[in-house]
């Protein structure tokens, strides 16, 4: 994927994340809020926007499984092993 095309990801995942937020999710999203990046932070690298997305997709479906055995909890297991990939591919 391009980095315009996961700017454009990143910004709808975080308009699901608004959403979830005004509509009473407590779980949170403070993993995603302390890495401190956005999509308006273009100058951002392309593996930060992606470690992001993988982060955030991970908290999102985390919000929305039943149990860590639902299709979506193994989502946001897989999303967390994705986004430990993505920052070992930042930190190279």
């Amino acid at each position: 994927m391009h980095k315009e095309e996961l700017i454009q990801l990143h910004t709808l995942m975080t308009q699901m994340k608004k959403y979830f937020e005004e509509n009473g999710s407590d779980n949170g999203f403070s993993i995603y809020d302390n890495l401190g990046i956005s999509p308006v932070h273009v100058h951002r690298s392309k593996a930060e926007h992606k470690h992001a997305i993988f982060i955030l997709g991970g908290e999102i479906a985390s919000v929305i499984s039943d149990d860590e055995f639902s299709g979506t909890g193994r989502t946001s297991a897989r999303m967390n092993q994705l986004a430990e990939k993505a920052e070992y591919e930042i930190k190279q």
